[in-house]
């Protein structure tokens, strides 16, 4: 009776079972399976040729097991998963670890409280998901905080309220206008509309609240891109759409026609899948699964990245990435200058190189991606660019920046408001933290946790740090969130 009602152990369960216990869901991080693998021997072992020889343990195998579901590394060729391998040391729980920060960085952050979180800044305001719900902060100009007319500013982080309750799961931050979409696939933008980046043909006036893009209903979107007066659309298919001004060829049609809805970028549509997509203030990024980056728009500052400043008015893959056989995973567009990072966590820079901002140690332009070699001893999860100033984000959750300091927006709280930080430094203010994610606009900055605490830095007068009374942030301070459990939907 007693041998019946002992409580079952992990030993007790079968190994199987507890393989597909790891695996399912995909929801376990690399960090997580360490802390398994250090509890019980269950997880350590190679348990009777379940686990295979090139294996060490469960925990390994189960870790070899979520990154063959990972579309970046299922993008990767054969050669590309050896390299990425072995750029972690032969581990695979760094290799999911890297898998899943370079998905969240770029996405959505899991937080150790249960918590979905993405933070995005634009010029003078920033925008968070928390569960789903949008919250924004700092200056409305033409509505981008997306609050009605009669907001003018939000000194506090405040949720937008969205038609029945629509949950959403990317943002995107620019100048004068934003947009969203939602899990169900729909997009929905506010702002400035002179320019139609809003993608509403029937009014050229500010739209204040969030609003549906009709366009697009049809076309379940995931990912959103704002440039200056235009706007790129990301479909579940891996389809690009745009709509907006196109006087660079920043629409990618192949002419300078401004479009009032968006349409289909057809030149992107034979070279396989995007995954990713990225908006400059007049050019565009997209790259496919394959790794391959195409830009298009303005080529003012080398940001094309072909060798010259013409414009592209189609998509026009970069050579020099192809040549070398390197796997783009992700892309930031910054107002002068690109930032890239490939499948082994490498990172490149193009474009001006004015204070720094490319982090090569100099103030040089380079006309075509360059290697960033100060960092490449450590894996880089993620890559931002913006005003002359450039962030890049390690696995292990250190933040590293370079560029112009405009108002202590870089983090260095014992530099100069005007200095220059030619290489990449690690952010000491930000030391006891593991960061998941970072943004920054014109003279702001704003980083997620992985314990999903808020941190900004920078300018505040517009008041898009969500901090009433500072001005100036010179050290990183944190920034909280009332919770919008009582939203009401627009009527």
């Amino acid at each position: 009776m007693g041998d019946r009602l002992r409580s079952a152990t992990m030993e007790d369960l079968p190994l199987h079972l507890v393989l597909e216990i790891l695996t399912s869901g995909g929801r376990l991080g690399g960090v997580d399976l360490v802390c398994l693998e250090l509890t019980s021997s269950v997880f350590r072992g190679g348990h009777d040729g379940m686990v295979p020889n090139e294996l060490r343990s469960l925990v390994d195998f189960a870790a070899f097991r979520v990154c063959g579901s990972d579309t970046v590394y299922g993008g990767l060729s054969c050669r590309g998963k050896e390299e990425l391998l072995s750029r972690c040391g032969g581990n695979w729980k760094r290799v999911l670890r890297f898998l899943q920060s370079v998905n969240q960085s770029s996405d959505v952050v899991e937080t150790s409280a249960g918590n979905q979180m993405q933070i995005r800044s634009g010029r003078y305001h920033t925008l968070l998901i928390k569960d789903s719900v949008v919250y924004s902060c700092g200056s409305s100009l033409s509505g981008v905080l997306g609050h009605g007319p009669e907001t003018t500013q939000c000194v506090a982080f405040t949720p937008i309220q969205f038609p029945n309750h629509a949950r959403v799961t990317d943002v995107s931050a620019s100048h004068n206008h934003a947009a969203f979409v939602t899990q169900s696939g729909e997009v929905f933008t506010c702002g400035d509309n002179s320019s139609f980046c809003c993608g509403h043909s029937d009014t050229s006036r500010p739209i204040f609240k969030p609003r549906l893009v009709e366009a697009l209903k049809e076309v379940p979107c995931k990912q959103v891109a704002t440039g200056v007066s235009f706007t790129v659309f990301l479909t579940r298919e891996g389809q690009v759409y745009t709509c907006g001004t196109s006087a660079h060829g920043q629409l990618g049609h192949g002419d300078t026609l401004d479009r009032p809805t968006p349409k289909l970028v057809e030149a992107l549509v034979s070279v396989g899948p995007v995954v990713q997509i990225a908006a400059g203030p007049s050019y565009a990024l997209a790259v496919t699964n394959d790794g391959t980056v195409y830009s298009f728009g303005s080529g003012t500052n080398f940001c094309l990245g072909h060798g010259e400043q013409h414009n592209e008015l189609r998509p026009r893959p970069l050579q020099s990435f192809r040549r070398k056989g390197i796997h783009i995973v992700r892309v930031s567009a910054g107002d002068e200058h690109v930032v890239a990072l490939d499948s082994n966590g490498y990172v490149y820079t193009w474009g001006k190189g004015y204070c720094g901002a490319l982090g090569h140690g100099d103030e040089i332009d380079k006309t075509t991606p360059e290697l960033l070699s100060s960092l490449k001893t450590h894996l880089a999860v993620q890559v931002c660019a913006s005003k002359r100033k450039t962030f890049v984000l390690v696995d292990n959750g250190c933040l590293y920046g370079f560029g112009w300091m405009g108002f202590g927006s870089l983090g260095f709280p014992d530099r100069g408001a005007s200095d220059k930080v030619l290489k990449p430094s690690m952010l000491n203010s930000l030391k006891g933290h593991h960061i998941s994610q970072v943004s920054t606009g014109l003279y702001h900055s704003v980083v997620v946790t992985n314990r999903g605490r808020i941190f900004g830095f920078g300018d505040n007068e517009r008041a898009q740090l969500a901090h009433d009374e500072l001005r100036l942030c010179v050290h990183p301070t944190e920034i909280l969130v009332q919770e919008a459990n009582d939203a009401l939907p627009l009527l």
